[in-house]
């Protein structure tokens, strides 16, 4: 009986001691640090800051990763809306005009203070860049007061990239 004992005790510590770890640790000898900035999606707006009432104005945005042109874009959206107007906004789907270049048309149809997102998504990445335009020459007496809408938009993003997520685990069954 001892013996029976002592080998249901024996079998495992030999299986333990047999089992030799086949992997090794991998360590990084790049000896480069990595920079961050260069990872980094940056869209430049390039509308004027400033615009006619009435005519068609051309809504663009460059967009670069490490100094170069992001030519793969997954998605460019301009959102415009007047000042204190957000909900009455615009979003307008941006095409690819080459060299990191991305473009849409948009009339302004009367005098006043405006904003616009560019919406963009590119490798992996969600950027938008806010710009105040001026249209015409209105009375800023009567423009209403931008609201602070930073933690709303965080909250946004955060949202549409979750039903990002969900929408894709539901295509992969």
């Amino acid at each position: 009986m001892k013996k029976w004992i002592i080998s249901l005790l024996a079998v495992p510590i030999l299986l333990v001691g047999c089992n030799t770890n086949e992997k090794q640790s991998e360590v990084d000898t790049n000896e480069e640090p990595v920079d961050v900035s260069a990872l980094e999606v940056k869209v430049d707006i390039l509308t004027p800051d400033e615009v006619k009432v009435g005519e068609p104005v051309e809504l663009a945005a460059h967009v670069t990763q490490n100094n170069e042109n992001v030519e793969d874009a997954d998605s460019v959206e301009f959102e415009v809306w007047e000042s204190g107007l957000r909900e009455q906004g615009a979003m307008i789907k941006a095409e690819h005009a080459g060299d990191g270049v991305y473009k849409a048309e948009f009339t302004f149809n009367h005098d006043g203070v405006y904003y616009m997102y560019a919406h963009t998504t590119a490798r992996g990445l969600h950027v938008m860049p806010k710009k105040q335009i001026v249209a015409g020459n209105p009375d800023m007496s009567k423009v209403l007061p931008e609201q602070d809408t930073s933690k709303e938009d965080t909250e946004q993003m955060q949202h549409d990239h979750s039903q990002d997520e969900h929408e894709d685990s539901h295509e992969n069954h």
